[in-house]
């Protein structure tokens, strides 16, 4: 095997020097990139349409708008990005069966206006690999002409038990999978696979991740530590504001009363310390603190449309 099997305590010799002691001064940002549209009804599994259109307006395919943000987490010596969204990656004909819109891969200009290049990102975790959370690791699409991975610079990180999966589908998320973006990655030569429970060697005590299964089997979610509380990336367990509030889920998720215990165990952490969540697929608001009413109902405040350089 190519990738590298992290234990949570033996590395391989060409990232032992990335370990960081101790927390370190970084920023945040969130970075809108290419936009999709999916049917509403399946982004909010057994919730009526007569909820859920309160939150998100439908087209006339009953689709709603949603965006695929990722994070930028800038350390002292090196550049993190948390996903890499849908990218540009799809023929025209998949492009307008998803309902994306645009023609340039948008978080390639999100990073430039950074003064930053793919080859500038020294690691790309991917919480999961569904094309709408790792498609952007691939070069736009040209009529003829393979993908080919972007970021050449950097290591890959993700689940254990989600690379497994990908790799072995079940029949249900088949769909979702870009066959061809697992070999590239796996010729890479770059790609670290956690555990559950086991800490990155590449990435260092430092960074911690929750482990998930509702929506997909081992989705990594990462914790960047903050001098005003953890910041967790949301994944596709909490992927947008409406699904903060427990009994919503999506029709996508292989286990929605797994996920809605995992999303309360979270949830409940979060607010003990204070966190916030980035929302990968809200298309107005990315970043917010987690909050409780009076009936114990979970919410946002600080709710925030992008993070620019957060660094507190």
């Amino acid at each position: 095997m190519s990738q590298h099997v992290s234990d949570g305590t033996a590395m391989d010799q060409s990232s032992s020097g990335d370990r960081q002691s101790g927390a370190q001064h970084r920023t945040l940002t969130t970075l809108f990139g290419n936009t999709q549209k999916l049917d509403g009804g399946a982004m909010f599994g057994n919730a009526p349409r007569s909820l859920w259109q309160r939150w998100f307006p439908v087209d006339e395919q009953n689709r709603i708008h949603l965006g695929c943000r990722a994070l930028l987490v800038q350390e002292t010596d090196r550049n993190i990005l948390v996903e890499a969204g849908i990218g540009a990656f799809f023929s025209p004909e998949m492009k307008e069966r998803y309902g994306v819109e645009e023609a340039r891969h948008v978080l390639l200009d999100r990073l430039a206006e950074l003064g930053l290049g793919d080859a500038d990102i020294d690691v790309v975790i991917l919480t999961h690999l569904h094309f709408d959370h790792a498609g952007g690791l691939l070069t736009p699409w040209k009529d003829g002409e393979a993908s080919s991975l972007l970021f050449p610079n950097a290591r890959f990180v993700t689940g254990l038990r989600q690379w497994q999966r990908a790799r072995q589908p079940h029949a249900r998320d088949r769909a979702s999978y870009i066959p061809e973006l697992l070999d590239l990655l796996e010729a890479s030569g770059r790609l670290e696979l956690i555990g559950d429970g086991m800490a990155s060697g590449l990435l260092g005590d430092d960074w911690t991740f929750h482990f998930s299964d509702g929506h997909t089997p081992g989705q990594l979610l990462p914790e960047v530590a903050m001098p005003n509380g953890p910041v967790v990336f949301g994944g596709d367990l909490i992927p947008g504001v409406p699904w903060v509030h427990l009994p919503i889920t999506m029709g996508y998720d292989r286990c929605a009363e797994g996920l809605i215990d995992e999303k309360t165990s979270l949830l409940l952490d979060l607010l003990a310390r204070n966190g916030r969540l980035v929302f990968t697929h809200d298309p107005l608001i990315g970043i917010g603190r987690i909050s409780q009413d009076g009936k114990g109902r979970f919410g946002i405040s600080e709710g925030a449309r992008e993070a620019v350089a957060l660094a507190e």
